[in-house]
């Protein structure tokens, strides 16, 4: 098993992301250390009416269950306040960090140096180590404060994914518009274990 990924969750909607994000990391064998926000627990409360449990373990579980991946991989949750933890440290080592789905709040925090919970602490230690750092922001529309902050980051050398997907792949189910983000942004780290239909290019498909 290789160096894990940190995957953050902020209280954006679309916690679909996470979740599928999740699933195929866990069943491809991938570590991940997970850290949700705060918010993150009223998300899952307004969008699918479920209480996200706080401690450690039972998030596990609870975060597997969703992703339907009962084993497989490791996943290791922490606490949002828990600043202390083995991703607040940039002796820990890792392949990066993505934050899926992406608050504006959390971009506008990282684009000014704060880091106030632990998953603005990990992604400031991304930053300051050179370390991969990709945002799947999910906010329409954008305002110029989140466009200059977004661009701010993109200059420190983040990358930014939106969650817009595309059409090529012929979609049939919103997993298949969700997956085709969720492929892309692991794209950023060489991870392809995503069943993902990629373009090939015009003339080969008329062949």
């Amino acid at each position: 098993m290789s160096k894990p990924l940190i995957i953050g969750v902020s209280g954006a909607s679309g916690l679909i992301y996470a979740v599928r994000t999740i699933k195929y990391l866990l069943a491809a064998d991938y570590a991940i250390e997970l850290v949700a926000s705060k918010s993150t627990y009223m998300v899952w409360q307004a969008e699918q009416d479920i209480r996200m449990p706080s401690e450690p373990l039972q998030q596990e579980m609870f975060w597997r269950q969703q992703a339907q991946v009962e084993n497989g991989g490791k996943l290791n949750c922490h606490p949002w306040g828990d600043v202390g933890a083995n991703i607040a440290s940039g002796s820990f080592r890792t392949l990066g960090m993505m934050i899926i789905p992406c608050s504006m709040s959390t971009v506008g925090k990282l684009a000014g140096g704060l880091s106030g919970d632990l998953l603005e602490r990990a992604a400031d230690v991304q930053l300051k180590e050179g370390r991969k750092l990709v945002l799947v922001p999910r906010e329409t529309p954008f305002s110029l404060i989140h466009l200059r902050n977004l661009t701010s980051l993109a200059e420190a050398g983040v990358r930014i994914v939106p969650a817009i997907p595309a059409w090529y792949h012929n979609p049939q189910t919103i997993e298949d518009l969700v997956d085709f983000v969720v492929a892309r942004a692991l794209d950023q780290f060489e991870i392809d274990c995503i069943p993902l239909k990629r373009w090939e290019g015009r003339g080969e498909r008329e062949k």
